[in-house]
């Protein structure tokens, strides 16, 4: 299959996942984006992509299996602890100078993973500030796109292996053993909010003092990036920090943020930005030239970022909504969206929904259907309460019934090992344990749901702040893009004459002809040096010259090459002996010349090789 084939099956697949689930993958960098995707069809035994939709069509189970491959979830407490240090030590005391005593403390960690660094800037705040004014003044939002890392989260337990990194004192301190597991304090747990949240997609939680996003920019294209960062900026207070991971740089957004540390990669907000900046913030929906959502998108907004399986269904019968998760736990696509309602499988699967919808029609209170059993073709039982509420006007005409599925395998199965339990041993205390832990269940599923509607609120917030900022410059930002559109159209071209003039002067050389940067890794190999020494240039770019195995004693060409970059010498020039890819004995005269940027500075060299007559 040829490159151009595989690019279009992959592009394929990302518009079948995009539409038939919902997930926008179309911004992440995509050779780790289909790196990924390969290595879960490999998984699977499946090598094309076209292959590999049909099989996603025949077996949607494995949806969840491929985008937990995609979404890595690598975090830790502490990680980077002198960086920690630094935002304790000089960060935090300034957010707190620039408060009154009675505000509000307000932090996001973005793509928190399994919650790692969310508690660890709440132990941070408290220990600055002190438990009992971070408990009433302090909230510390956490958001992800990857369900069961969140749940992971939300329980705050973790092993002694987890908290290698945390300070015996902190973990003392913070951290209750249960079980031959560490977690977080019960009390200053509620500080904590876990949401799902989009980066790509959804609007930022704003009025922060500090937003935490480390290592998770850095996946995605310069683009999406851009609008990542704009977000964050509108995000942020006026005097608000922003805090990256070692991995990531802000060298071509300074107009948005500026280093208060650079080594420990936390930046300051910029207080004014430009316009073009400030359209990035919003999250685009449909074919709005300006990606502005209407306000009609708000409801289903709220239903999408629901941690519940929910549908609506119309007083005729039909399917009105599908969210996200119910999409893709009953195999729901947009085209089911409008049909009725019995002539699709989940009307009757799990269980019978036809008379649960007329049971509450008729007694005009939601219903409940408890532990209802749903079987896979792989062994698998998941269990699912069912809730129908029925839904009515001001006039209290019914107008359809809402149905959640909330996931409740791990309570049921739990109360089946305790039913078992029971029956082999008859004792008081079991049976006091068994309440205990049910009670526990309940409090995680409300502490659960008020986290998912807060989260929900500070988006739906953070967007209509941003709406009625932008409704009175449009017309001047209008303006603005146009002249940036020219400007860009005439510098395109300009750059690709240049880069057109380049290639074909690299081309025409007669002699071979390599460019290598700093690092001495390849930049630019041209035919004659395929020709020499038997490798391609899609074989050696990005490759260490001083590593190819090419016939050449490649070793030798470091002293050539260390004088033309220090600067030391303006010509170097050797002759070697050689083998080229023919296997013929060679005298290769190399020539070195160092490769200078518009303002004299050296940013790599250039090497011509010839091969000397005999």
């Amino acid at each position: 299959m040829s490159d151009t084939q595989e690019e279009k099956q992959s592009e394929s697949l990302l518009f079948y996942l995009q539409h038939n689930r919902g997930f926008d993958f179309t911004g992440y960098k995509r050779p780790s984006l289909i790196r990924r995707v390969s290595k879960r069809m490999q998984m699977v035994n499946i090598e094309s992509f076209a292959d590999y939709i049909d099989y996603l069509e025949v077996h949607p189970e494995e949806f969840p299996q491929l985008f937990n491959t995609i979404l890595i979830n690598v975090t830790s407490f502490f990680r980077d602890p002198p960086a920690w240090d630094y935002l304790a030590e000089e960060i935090i005391p300034r957010i707190l100078r620039d408060k009154k005593e009675s505000e509000p403390i307000r932090v996001w960690t973005a793509g928190c993973a399994s919650g790692e660094e969310a508690y660890t800037i709440a132990m941070v705040l408290a220990e600055v500030m002190g438990i009992e004014a971070f408990r009433q003044r302090v909230k510390v939002y956490a958001s992800d796109v990857d369900e069961e890392a969140l749940n992971l989260a939300r329980q705050a337990s973790y092993t002694a292996k987890d908290l290698e990194l945390v300070d015996t004192k902190l973990r003392d301190k913070y951290f209750e053993p249960i079980n031959g597991r560490y977690t977080f304090r019960i009390d200053l747990r509620r500080t904590v909010i876990f949401g799902r949240h989009d980066l790509v997609q959804d609007a930022p939680i704003s009025r922060l003092d500090l937003l935490i996003c480390r290592n998770t920019i850095m996946y995605f294209n310069a683009e999406t990036q851009g609008r990542i960062l704009a977000r964050f900026h509108f995000a942020l207070n006026g005097n608000g920090y922003l805090f990256l991971g070692r991995a990531e740089l802000l060298l071509t957004h300074s107009n948005l943020f500026t280093p208060t540390d650079l080594k420990y990669r936390i930046f300051a907000k910029v207080p004014e930005v430009n316009m073009r900046d400030r359209l990035l913030a919003i999250p685009p929906r449909g074919d709005n030239k300006l990606n502005i959502p209407p306000p009609n998108r708000l409801p289903e907004l709220a239903f999408e970022a629901s941690s519940l399986a929910r549908i609506l269904v119309d007083s005729n019968g039909n399917l009105a909504f599908a969210d996200q998760k119910a999409r893709l736990l009953f195999t729901l696509n947009p085209k089911d969206i409008g049909r009725p309602l019995q002539d699709l499988e989940i009307s009757y699967r799990p269980v019978e929904l036809r008379s649960l919808i007329e049971a509450a029609y008729a007694e005009r209170r939601t219903v409940t259907l408890t532990s209802a059993e749903r079987r896979f073709a792989n062994g698998e039982v998941q269990y699912l309460d069912v809730i129908a509420t029925p839904l009515y006007d001001d006039g209290n005409n019914p107008l359809g019934v809402s149905i959640s599925f909330p996931d409740v395998t791990s309570y049921t199965t739990l109360q089946q090992d305790l039913q078992r339990s029971k029956e082999e041993v008859q004792t008081v205390s079991e049976e006091l344990q068994s309440a205990n832990e049910e009670l526990e269940t309940t409090n995680e599923e409300l502490q659960s749901s008020n986290e998912e509607l807060q989260t929900t609120n500070e988006e739906l917030q953070s967007t209509n702040e941003e709406l009625e900022t932008m409704n009175e410059e449009l017309q001047s930002t209008n303006e603005e893009l146009q002249t940036l559109n020219d400007e860009l159209r005439q510098r395109t071209d300009e750059l690709n004459h240049a880069n057109a003039f380049l290639q074909s002067t690299v081309a025409g050389l007669h002699v071979g002809a390599v460019v290598v940067n700093q690092n001495l890794n390849v930049l630019s190999w041209n035919h004659r040096a395929e020709d020499l020494w038997g490798l391609r240039a899609d074989e050696v770019q990005g490759r260490s010259l001083l590593n190819l195995d090419i016939g050449l004693p490649v070793e030798r060409l470091r002293g050539v090459i260390r004088p033309c970059l220090s600067g030391e010498a303006e010509y170097q020039e050797v002759a070697l002996d050689a083998t080229n890819r023919r296997g013929k004995v060679i005298k290769c005269r190399i020539t070195c010349t160092p490769l200078l940027t518009h303002n004299g500075q050296r940013h790599g060299v250039i090497l011509l090789m010839e091969e000397e007559e005999p």
